[in-house]
């Protein structure tokens, strides 16, 4: 996978990727962090084609997915499986039939199949619970459910966003060990979160995201960058609610001449 000077808006006064590039190597696990909002669910989108870039190339198996037909889509997502943050279950459906369904569209035989999600929700702590309807589960049950789904055909490539947000400290590490599993037999991992004591457990490169443009750093640092950029967005927010609060001006009442703020207007931008 390698995506270069990738950039995303939606409207021209949104933009939420910018000129962002990172290669991410065959079998590799690898974080996306930052802020909320900074960008992590639309990099994803952009991963497994559910969106396409403004500007810029996303390639994965030599292939740039902002050319793929609308046809070769679901060819494609066979290869990739995905934990999304609404799980996206079909919940009058159980969760052996919700994760066995990666399997179905790949022909496997029924016996095999039995066997692979037996292991895989077992593995997850659904062993007791897979022929239980998802709308009976509760949220970090279902939860699992999906990272099942998305790990049970070992895919090329997992991408999780927040995949342990609605779990305990103890069901967080099953499914990182899952995930861990997964990737040992090659598969790429994706892992999009800002959960601190989850990057510390189990440390790998991690790329992080802020103001719309990326910046791999080394994993001793992942911690601080994020509260970087948790702060920088903080401080863009309230800069934001400023502006709003001041209305429209001919940009010389609020700023100075070199763009910065007038020290004689003081406004409350706590709110």
């Amino acid at each position: 996978m390698s995506l270069r000077h990738v950039s995303k808006s939606y409207g021209p006064d949104r933009h939420v990727l910018r000129s962002v590039s990172f290669d991410l190597a065959v079998g590799e696990f690898i974080y996306i962090t930052g802020a909320s909002g900074a960008g992590k669910s639309t990099l994803l989108k952009l991963l497994y084609r559910a969106e396409a870039p403004d500007s810029g190339e996303v390639v994965f198996c030599g292939r740039d997915l902002s050319r793929l037909s609308r046809e070769s889509v679901p060819y494609l997502r066979r290869n990739i499986g995905v934990v999304f943050q609404d799980f996206r279950l079909l919940v009058d459906q159980t969760a052996f039939e919700n994760t066995a369904l990666a399997l179905e569209v790949l022909g496997m035989r029924p016996r095999e199949l039995r066997k692979r999600v037996e292991y895989v929700l077992d593995r997850v702590g659904l062993g007791e619970q897979a022929h239980e309807p998802v709308r009976n589960l509760s949220g970090g049950e279902q939860q699992r459910v999906a990272v099942a789904r998305a790990v049970v055909a070992e895919p090329a490539m997992v991408l999780a966003d927040e995949p342990t947000g609605n779990l305990d400290s103890l069901r967080a590490a099953e499914v990182l060990s899952l995930l861990d599993a997964v990737n040992r037999r090659g598969t790429a991992v994706i892992v999009a979160t800002h959960d601190h004591m989850l990057m510390a457990a189990r440390p790998r490169r991690t790329i992080g995201l802020s103001g719309g443009t990326s910046f791999d750093f080394p994993r001793e640092q992942a911690h601080e960058a994020l509260e970087l950029a948790e702060l920088q967005a903080m401080q863009d927010y309230r800069k934001r609610r400023t502006q709003r609060a001041l209305g429209p001006t001919n940009g010389a009442e609020a700023r100075g001449h070199d763009g910065s703020w007038s020290s004689d207007r003081s406004v409350d931008a706590r709110g």
